[in-house]
Formats: structure tokens, C-alpha cells, sequence
């Protein structure tokens, strides 16, 4: 059936960037909180699994690298798209987002008749990913000056060092409720995904689920099709035609993504 065709959504890049960045962030949490906390009851059962403070401080550098090389791989691959002209800017936040959250809450409250229709990217999925942009910076940042506090020192006043130990545990805190709730709940645990959202293993999703879930990036690539273009990402539908007819047509997902 149609309905069941595979839509390419994640690239292997995007796929293998992910399972770096989540994998060194949980045995950075799994290592880093029983650090902060060592005379917490519970700490003392972590330690005891890494093989002490001493092994724990090393797994968690570790996995600070995988998580810096996770990014600079990242960051090198959309330049690299940039560079061949493939790079597409729907992760970019804007205006549309701020009326696609305002037109879900009054859905969720009853006042309005359906949730708003998405593009490829919900105003959730973008905050996710630029939450964890802007932190990696602060995490990083904060987690080199604490790694080398001797060479820090010589260009930084010590309380600088004060600075990037409450930085570093907090912003490690607060990224850590919301990957575990927020994203986790978003992901995986939302009703009509639980108990996961395969794209991360597979980079694919049936065209029912794109047209269910992303109804205007549906509606666009039924449009791309139709004029026979190479270049989804140059076409951009006017939203009141594509609202129209975003429930009831479908089509492949874009070609270049799989590069």
C-alpha cells in the first residue's frame, strides 16, 4: 500500500551523529551526577559500578570527547551541505513556530477544532536541537576549564574557575530534565509513538505517518513531484493551498537527504 511506503527522514550523517551525541551524553550524566553528588547514597552504587572516582572521572572525559567529535562532525556536515548547495534551512525557528504553539495549546484546551499542520519540523524538534546547540557550547566550555584549571588560570582570574563548576552542573541538570522528560516524552512516549519513534535506527517513516505528522512537508513534496524538480527545499507552496489539500494527497521524500 501507499500508505505504508518508506519516506527517507534521516540520513545516515544525522543517524550517526545522534548516537554519538546520546550515548556520550547518558554515560555523561551516568558519570558526571554521582561525581557532583559522591556522598549521596545512591552515588555510591555508581562509583562502585565505574570502579571508583577516580575511573568515573575518566569514562566521563571520554565521553566528553565523543561528544565534542559528535559535534564538530556535525557542524562539518552542514558546512558541507552548504558548500553543495543541499543544505536546507527548516530547523531554522520562525514565525510560523511561535503560531503553531499558540494554535496547539488552544487545541489542547479545547479552542480550537485540530492542532496546527507542520512543515518537516515541529516547534518542539526545533527546540531540541537548538537546546542542545547552545549548551554543548556551554557544557564544553565550562568542562575544558575544569579539565585544565591550571592552564585556565593562567589566562582567567580564579573565580573564574567557580564560574564554569556552577555552570557546568547546572546546565548538566537542567539538560538532563529535559532530554529524560521533555524529549523523551516527545519522542517516544507520546500516545501515537510509544513506545519509540524507529527513526533514529531506521532514518525512515511511511508516508501515512509523514502525512499524519507533517502535513505540509507532505503537501510540499506532492507539489516538488508534480513540477519534476531535483531541489525540494526551493519549493514553498502557498500555506493556504497546501493547508488545503495536506490531508488527502502524498509523495517521496526528498532525494538529497540520503546523501
Amino acid at each position: 500500500m501507499e500508505g505504508n511506503e518508506k519516506v527517507l527522514r534521516w540520513n545516515v550523517h544525522y543517524r550517526l551523529q545522534h548516537v554519538l551525541m546520546f550515548t556520550s551524553f547518558i554515560v555523561l550524566v551516568l558519570t558526571g551526577i554521582p561525581l557532583k553528588y559522591a556522598g549521596v547514597g545512591v552515588s555510591r552504587v555508581f562509583m562502585n559500578l565505574w570502579g571508583g572516582p577516580e575511573m568515573a572521572s575518566t569514562v566521563h572525559r571520554t565521553a566528553a570527547v565523543v561528544m565534542i567529535i559528535s559535534c564538530v562532525y556535525h557542524l562539518a556536515y552542514l558546512g558541507w551541505r552548504m558548500w553543495k548547495r543541499i543544505f536546507s534551512p527548516d530547523m531554522i525557528p520562525s514565525l510560523k513556530d511561535l503560531r503553531d504553539l499558540y494554535d496547539n495549546i488552544r487545541f489542547y484546551l479545547g479552542l480550537a477544532p485540530r492542532p496546527p499542520l507542520f512543515g518537516r519540523f515541529t516547534y518542539w524538534e526545533k527546540f531540541d536541537y537548538w537546546a542542545v546547540f547552545w549548551g554543548i557550547f556551554i557544557m564544553v566550555g565550562s568542562g575544558l576549564v575544569l579539565w585544565f584549571p591550571v592552564e585556565t588560570v593562567r589566562f582567567l582570574p580564579v573565580w573564574f574557575l567557580g564560574i564554569a563548576k556552577v555552570a557546568h552542573s547546572d546546565e548538566a541538570l537542567l539538560a538532563g530534565l529535559a532530554i529524560f522528560i521533555w524529549h523523551f516524552y516527545n519522542v517516544h512516549l507520546r500516545p501515537e509513538i510509544f513506545p519509540m519513534n524507529w527513526v533514529w535506527i531506521t532514518g525512515t517513516i511511511t508516508r501515512k505517518e509523514l502525512k499524519e505528522n507533517y502535513p505540509l512537508e507532505y503537501e510540499r513534496l506532492r507539489l516538488q513531484e508534480a513540477l519534476g524538480s531535483h531541489r525540494v527545499s526551493k519549493v514553498h507552496p502557498p500555506e493556504p493551498e497546501a493547508v488545503a489539500s495536506a490531508k488527502r494527497t502524498g509523495i517521496e521524500s526528498d532525494p538529497e537527504q540520503g546523501i
